[in-house]
């Protein structure tokens, strides 16, 4: 058990081997000396410094990369005006930002993947930017009213799974997967032993189940309630 006194202790001791050894990443905001962003890689290390260090340090990398920093809603208008994918107005009842995807509106052959996957992160951004402080996780939702085979995209689930687990650990608290139809279980199928413990956080749910348990009348998403 790590106490309240040692984490400090712990956060500086991330800051001195980042400094140390990845002296090239950035500082500032999401950079090697964010203590918030530092105790979130922490906690998902069991507090093991030489793991978070590593983990981090690969984050900093891919945000780099990525030009997560850049991402902003000029860059998506196009792909935002096709409704497949948004951050909620509301919070759910657990005070929790919530991404809605509607697979139906997804069609991976016909789009550039990179956008797909860029587009995604700014979404993530944009929904932790929610939370009233560093503490909280994001409720994901796919309506699959509608799926099918075309818009299927086993590559861009796993790129969203992956970039939780390694770039946003601790940050996906449950994913919904609302009315899911016959033809969405073999995708499922295979894509469920590439998420290992972050399959756990799905949950297999109808709209009503939505609206019951996530959702008041005044803040359920419009999609559902009709």
């Amino acid at each position: 058990m790590v106490y309240i006194v040692e984490l400090p202790q712990l956060i500086l001791d991330v800051k001195e081997k980042l400094e140390k050894d990845h002296h090239r990443l950035p500082v500032g905001k999401n950079g090697r000396d964010d203590e918030d962003m530092i105790l979130w890689f922490l906690k998902d290390r069991k507090f093991d410094v030489e793991a978070a260090v590593a983990k981090l340090s690969k984050a900093i990398k891919w945000r780099q990369e990525f030009g997560v920093s850049e991402l902003s809603e000029e860059s998506f208008k196009r792909i935002a005006g096709t409704g497949k994918a948004y951050i909620h107005e509301n919070l759910d009842v657990n005070g929790r930002p919530v991404l809605i995807v509607v697979a139906s509106k997804h069609f991976p052959a016909k789009e550039d993947p990179i956008e797909n996957q860029k587009f995604c992160a700014f979404l993530i951004e944009k929904a932790l930017k929610r939370l009233p402080n560093e503490e909280g996780e994001i409720l994901g939702i796919f309506d699959l009213r509608g799926f099918g085979i075309e818009n299927a995209d086993l590559e861009f689930l796993k790129f969203m799974f992956d970039v939780f687990y390694c770039y946003y650990p601790r940050r996906l608290g449950q994913v919904l997967y609302v009315d899911a139809p016959f033809v969405f279980q073999p995708l499922w199928q295979l894509v469920k032993p590439l998420l290992k413990s972050y399959a756990s956080l799905v949950r297999f749910c109808s709209v009503d189940t939505v609206r019951k348990e996530y959702f008041t009348e005044a803040t359920l998403p419009t999609i559902f309630r009709d």
